[in-house]
């Protein structure tokens, strides 16, 4: 096929068709307005976060789409939960699916690999290629931008370009000559965490195959369907192996330079879905046009924030953060609506755009309040998508992917992201199906949280994990207090309001610690606040020293158990500056140390704002920009942590831009230290909330004054309905913190 040149009157169309596909039927979508929009997409390195132990996804996608394709390499282990890993050449397919930045592994679904000649239809191995399925690549051949990925496999001699929409994921192979050229469609491998249970690849015409994949992992019953359109007639098909090992080989003849384009649609319900799909979000062959489309979809989405610096560097980070940001939660419905539910069945026509890939422990704390702030309208969609599952699962999500609780992680993540957005005053749900589902997902005999209501805390010879349960559990219940609290609900909001005290039990005064308690009473004994250990541990991935801190929600009242202001910030400081042993079986999640304190895990990252609510706000000044100007880099080892899902990208950009979200819910943004010169936020229903930094730099980062809409502002935060409302913050910086 010859390559399709795009015209200025076809791309319009295709940008006016697209527009109008952006979301499951019933779901709402608005966009900034598209008037002098920048190229923001340039400014994206989508490598960032690629090397050391970042786990971002690298390759074509647009914003919160279902479907993120990209190469997996032939690389096994904890660096390759996305797949991917800078430190990989080797290639053994394109899935559609990915993780981007989590700590566990699992999708990599419908892989598609060109190749020519003979190749063992098994998964290859790092140090023979030849093996079966995998070829080296350069890294000179790789091009990679927001919606585009491209690579040259120096094994088969073929150029690999991919694209996306939403639901569908669109390749451009340019072979060499070759009388046995293929595609090869693998169902078994994904990226190597999960095992297919069924699989099958059917012919349905010259052209066209579809096909199914059922797979357990992470996810223990994954369940996804597509349909693939080649632009060619094949020569020959096969389908080999077992349902359990299925793969499928389309075979061509080939000239020398030939293009063969395919468009695989997806669709979590059914093949018939997926064609749907197909047809709707892809109907034509003009590649370029929807890279254009998928870059357009992306600079329409990163211009909901115009910041500006003279140091690009900084725009490169901030803008590849929030870049991340956009990459889940993923829609998880067809074009009609249809969904697949934790049921384990198929609902049709959804009155809401349908979401997956909650990360919640990760991502209650920044990114859900930068989505309630820079994307309000899927507020409604999200909330409903959770409220679903808690009908279909009787709780609230925890850690929910591809329509399976997989429970990972502690406490109730799930309440503080619907309690957010009761006490921020969203609608387009149900508030009072939103306090039951508060309610009961607090209250069930499950993961520990029926001895917090016998003994106030969840004693460690009950429970493992106890001290991060306890603090966990507490912040949920406080969330389910205010929410009570708001809705006239008194009694439960007493209830609630003393359950969320429960941290006060874990804290010993003699050491200024939180430390495991037992069932009697008796802290735990010998106490080492620098050790950690990966399993049976009262700590999840951290130690004495992070986890003594998180109680984001009552600030005043962790302030009260050290005795006084002076030592709790005598204290907090010291977390930045000690130094010791955490042992060798330390969770390699206790990362990005500065001192004690581990930016490369969610639970700290309100920790540097605790200064500010306590009235030392140079102190949060100068920690927070220790940790943008140390910790983030535009390099692909730029994270010091896993990216999960969004959450440490997220910080960043919250950060840059002043302020950030220290209570789970409610919208008080604590100042900071603002990167940015200048920064114009669209924060939805035509409304613009301009930030002007005056006299910033290097050397000057702390906030001298705060002017909001004109007048002084002498609180220490600004409130969530103030930014949505739009107007304008002047931030005056200076050298010194007094």
């Amino acid at each position: 096929m010859k390559k399709k040149t795009v015209t200025a009157a076809s791309l319009a169309g295709y940008l006016l068709w697209a527009a109008a596909w952006t979301s499951c039927t019933g779901g709402s979508e608005t966009r900034p307005n598209s008037t002098a929009l920048r190229d923001l997409t340039r400014y994206v390195d989508p490598y960032i976060g690629t090397g050391d132990h970042g786990h971002v996804f690298l390759g074509a996608s647009v914003p919160f789409g279902l479907v993120q394709l990209g190469p997996t390499g032939s690389g096994r282990g904890w660096d390759w939960c996305s797949g991917y890993h800078f430190s990989d050449t080797t290639v053994v397919g394109f899935g559609h699916m990915h993780l981007s930045g989590t700590g566990i592994g699992d999708l990599g679904d419908i892989a598609f690999l060109p190749a020519v000649g003979d190749v063992a239809l098994r998964r290859g191995e790092p140090d023979r290629p030849d093996s079966g399925l995998c070829s080296t690549f350069r890294r000179s051949t790789e091009k990679v931008k927001p919606g585009y990925y491209a690579v040259h496999l120096d094994r088969f001699g073929i150029d690999v370009e991919l694209t996306a929409t939403r639901r569908t994921g669109f390749h451009k192979y340019t072979f060499p000559r070759s009388d046995r050229a293929q595609v090869i469609i693998d169902l078994e491998n994904g990226i190597g965490w999960d095992r297919v249970e069924d699989g099958m690849v059917d012919r349905v015409n010259d052209t066209t195959v579809s096909g199914y994949r059922h797979s357990t992992g992470w996810a223990a019953d994954q369940r996804i369907y597509f349909t693939a359109v080649f632009s060619r007639p094949m020569k020959n098909f096969s389908f080999s192996g077992e349902r359990t090992a299925p793969f499928a080989q389309i075979f061509f003849d080939t000239e020398e330079g030939a293009e063969i384009y395919v468009k695989v649609a997806l669709s979590p319900v059914s093949v018939e879905n997926a064609r749907l799909n197909l047809e709707t979000e892809l109907p034509g062959w003009d590649f370029d046009g929807t890279v254009a489309a998928a870059d357009s979809a992306w600079n329409s989405e990163l211009n909901r924030v115009d910041f500006r610096t003279a140091d690009h560097r900084t725009e490169r980070i901030f803008y590849t953060a929030l870049y991340h940001t956009m990459i889940a939660p993923s829609e998880f419905c067809d074009v009609n609506g249809d969904r697949r539910g934790t049921d384990r069945t198929v609902h049709r026509a959804a009155p809401f755009t349908n979401y997956t890939t909650f990360s919640l422990w990760d991502t209650y704390r920044a990114a859900h309040p930068l989505i309630t702030l820079l994307h309000p309208e899927k507020v409604p969609d999200i909330i409903n998508s959770m409220l679903t599952i808690y009908r279909e699962q009787g709780k609230l999500p925890v850690w929910h992917l591809m329509a399976n609780e997989t429970d990972c992680m502690v406490g109730n993540p799930g309440i503080p992201v619907v309690a957010d957005a009761i006490l921020k005053d969203f609608g387009g749900f149900d508030r009072e199906l939103a306090f039951e589902a508060m309610k009961q997902s607090a209250l069930l005999d499950e993961r520990g949280q029926h001895w917090m209501r016998q003994y106030g805390y969840i004693p460690f010879d009950l429970e493992n994990e106890s001290v991060a349960k306890t603090l966990e559990y507490a912040l949920a219940d406080w969330c389910v207090a205010q929410v009570a609290r708001k809705m006239g609900k008194t009694e439960e909001a007493e209830y609630f309001l003393r359950l969320s005290k429960g941290y006060t039990h874990l804290f010993d005064s003699s050491t200024g610690f939180m430390r495991g308690r037992d069932s009697l009473g008796n802290f735990r004994t010998p106490f080492d606040p620098f050790h950690s250990v990966h399993r049976e541990n009262d700590y999840t991935e951290g130690t004495a020293w992070q986890y003594t801190w998180l109680v984001p929600q009552d600030v005043e009242g962790l302030v009260a158990l050290f005795g006084s202001r002076e030592a709790f910030v005598r204290k907090l400081d010291s977390l930045f500056t000690v130094s010791g042993d955490m042992g060798a079986e330390a969770s390699p999640d206790i990362s990005g140390l500065i001192g004690q304190y581990a930016h490369g895990n969610e639970p700290g990252h309100h920790i540097p704002y605790l200064y500010a609510c306590t009235g030392e706000p140079e102190k949060t000044a100068l920690r927070v920009r220790q940790v943008m100007n140390e910790l983030y880099t535009d390099r692909p080892a730029g994270l010091c942590g896993n990216e999960d899902v969004g959450q440490m990208s997220a910080w960043y950009v919250l950060s840059a831009l002043g302020f950030y979200q220290v209570e789970p819910a409610g919208g008080r943004y604590f100042f900071g230290s603002p990167l940015m010169d200048e920064a114009t936020l669209r924060t939805g229903n035509g409304k613009t909330f301009r930030i002007t930094v005056k006299n910033n730099g290097r050397e000057r980062p702390f906030v001298r004054s705060v002017i909001l809409n004109g007048k002084p502002h002498d609180k220490p935060y600004i409130d969530h309905r103030d930014l949505a409302a739009g107007g304008e913050l002047v931030f005056e910086m200076s050298d010194s913190g007094k």
